[in-house]
């Protein structure tokens, strides 16, 4: 009997110990993201400053996103539209479906959206080039030929990430509210004019800024978490994919978590 009960221990112990094994990574993993965040804002304020890469890195995190994003909240847009309008039918309220569609993107579908696709195309491109650069040793032969490839390759990517995330919000909420038009008139017949006066009718400044801020912040998680997987990648091209795979996981989760704390401390001052 002893020994039959020791047998039935050993699968527990093993268990709360992959539990703590778990644990430790995690918060092991949460400090060097925080010392990583940290280095990032002590050579931000640096010089040299690398202005050309930036607006390189800056131009191409736009333009391979924009096509895609375009296209998504085009639908996003059409999709909200065409779903809504039985509902707002059955109450006679037909005439709110723009307002309604335009607040739904603008504060919430909007920004999360158009986040978690360039987490999905930006997000697992850095994580994917710069766990390339490390396996073939060429942020080594950076450093060995006097350029910081910290400032380089991370400050500039991050800084691109966090600057146009907002920007492509701003222009997939166009395009989307312009998806909204044609929904709207699939089944009707409303002016452009009009559509778009209901639109800003019901829009206010507590709608557009908090929505446009916390994109910024997702911007520069995603930057700083593709960079982080990437800079700090291994076990040689194996670890090419796990950086792209990990970086769009982690990314999408963080964007998730700060949206949640956005809409709570949005909740708060409305």
């Amino acid at each position: 009997m002893p020994e039959e009960i020791k047998s039935k221990a050993k699968p527990v112990e093993s268990s709360e110990n992959s539990y703590l094994k778990k644990a430790k990574s995690f918060f092991e993993e949460a400090a060097l993201v925080t010392m990583f965040c940290g280095r990032f804002f002590k050579e931000l304020f640096k010089p040299p400053y690398e202005f050309a890469e930036f607006i390189k890195q800056a131009y191409l995190v736009g333009n391979k996103s924009f096509p895609l994003v375009a296209t998504t909240a085009f639908i996003m847009g059409l999709v909200l539209t065409i779903q809504s309008r039985p509902t707002l039918a059955e109450f006679g309220a037909e005439s709110w479906l723009p307002a309604m569609v335009a607040v739904s993107i603008i504060r919430e579908i909007g920004p999360v959206i158009t986040a978690l696709i360039f987490a999905g195309k930006v997000g697992s491109g850095i994580g994917a080039e710069l766990a390339s650069m490390k396996v073939t040793e060429q942020i080594d032969a950076m450093e060995v030929s006097g350029i910081n490839p910290f400032k380089y390759i991370v400050v500039t990517r991050v800084m691109a990430a966090t600057l146009m995330l907002p920007v492509l919000v701003i222009a997939a909420d166009a395009v989307a509210l312009y998806g909204s038009y044609i929904g709207v008139n699939l089944d009707g017949d409303v002016s452009f004019h009009l559509f778009f006066l209901k639109v800003f009718e019901e829009l206010t400044f507590e709608d557009i800024f908090p929505a446009t801020i916390k994109t910024i912040f997702f911007g520069f998680a995603v930057g700083i978490i593709s960079c982080y997987k990437g800079y700090n990648s291994n076990k040689g091209t194996e670890g090419v994919g796990i950086a792209a795979n990990s970086a769009v996981v982690m990314g999408s989760l963080i964007i998730f978590i700060m949206d949640m704390i956005a809409v709570r401390i949005t909740s708060l001052f409305s």
